[in-house]
């Protein structure tokens, strides 16, 4: 009960604090002749902000910039020996690949499946179509601990003959050897039965943004498809597409952003273990388990230098968007 009142007064107290705290700026600056008052409104307001942004954002990563060039408890530097021992290590390969092909799965098919299911439910009347988008929207409402949670029991394997898990359940019930899916390392499996958990849970996301940008699209360039003799398919792919590509482009990117630091879901299914690992499950055991602050400060490095590009690319992408609004 202490954990679920705390959480209450949070939720209630921070926003009336954050609300009554600006209130006061407020009323500071009125107490300043007009015009110093409206040149000073805008730093007052917007000060806080980037003073949080500075202490809780652009100080650590400097920080952590600073740690990944020294040594495990960060008292003396040595230089890039951290990321030496990084990729001296045989295991350190596995991870590399492990987040080569979480990347190179989990977006693509996310935006796939959105638009599938943005094309699809678009038909199917508003009544249904309010319906079947908010299920497939569900999953955005519980956290990645808790998906992983479900769907461990849907893996789950016994080694007796009864078997709890679904996928068991279903192969043996066609006459099949349950298998122990988790620990299945042939072809990155295990790998990729982990990835149906983030494609399950972002797929409501995709659909949201691109059901949007596909009911944006005009009418008439569609009617005028049909005209020239192009059927459906053709009407989608070449009239339809070009025009929620920067939006599909948008989702991929934000999809591919968020694959690149996974850590909650794989943590939670294997804890890294059975051929696994990434980059944020690394990142963690370094830390918190080996207590070596310069290899998983390296780790949080090499992840910022690969998705710095990408965030640049995402920003000049919302930019065209807004400009094409």
């Amino acid at each position: 009960m202490g954990d679920i009142l705390t959480a209450l007064l949070a939720v209630v107290l921070g926003p009336l604090a954050t609300f009554g705290f600006y209130i006061l700026l407020n009323f500071l600056v009125n107490l300043f002749p007009t015009r110093v008052g409206n040149v000073l409104r805008p730093y007052v307001f917007i000060g806080p902000v980037l003073v949080l942004i500075g202490a809780m954002l652009v100080y650590p990563t400097l920080q952590t910039v600073m740690f990944a060039f020294m040594n495990a408890d960060s008292s003396e530097w040595v230089g890039f020996q951290n990321f030496t021992k990084l990729f001296a290590d045989p295991n350190f390969g596995s991870t590399l690949f492990n987040n080569v092909l979480w990347v190179a799965v989990v977006p693509a098919v996310t935006v796939i499946l959105g638009i599938a299911i943005a094309t699809l439910t678009d038909r199917l009347g508003a009544f249904r179509e309010r319906v079947f988008k908010s299920i497939i929207f569900m999953p955005m409402a519980i956290s990645f601990i808790a998906a992983s949670s479900i769907w461990r029991l849907n893996y789950q394997w016994d080694a007796g003959d009864t078997q709890i898990g679904m996928l068991n359940a279903i192969v043996k019930a066609f006459g099949g050897t349950p298998i122990s899916w988790m620990q299945t390392e042939t072809f990155s499996l295990n790998s990729l039965l982990i990835m149906v958990v983030v494609i399950w849970s972002n797929a409501g996301f995709s659909m949201t943004l691109l059901s949007a940008a596909i009911k944006a699209v005009p009418e008439e360039t569609v009617e005028a498809a049909s005209i020239d003799g192009a059927n459906a398919w053709q009407s989608f792919f070449r009239v339809v597409l070009p025009q929620i590509r920067v939006t599909a482009v948008s989702v991929f990117i934000t999809v591919l952003i968020s694959t690149m630091k996974i850590f909650d879901v794989i943590w939670g299914m294997t804890g890294g273990n059975f051929h696994t690992n990434v980059l944020g499950v690394d990142f963690f055991l370094e830390y918190f388990v080996y207590n070596n602050t310069g290899k998983a400060s390296a780790v949080v490095v090499l992840l910022m230098l690969a998705i710095i590009p990408i965030m640049i690319y995402q920003i000049r992408t919302y930019r065209k968007q807004e400009e094409l609004r």
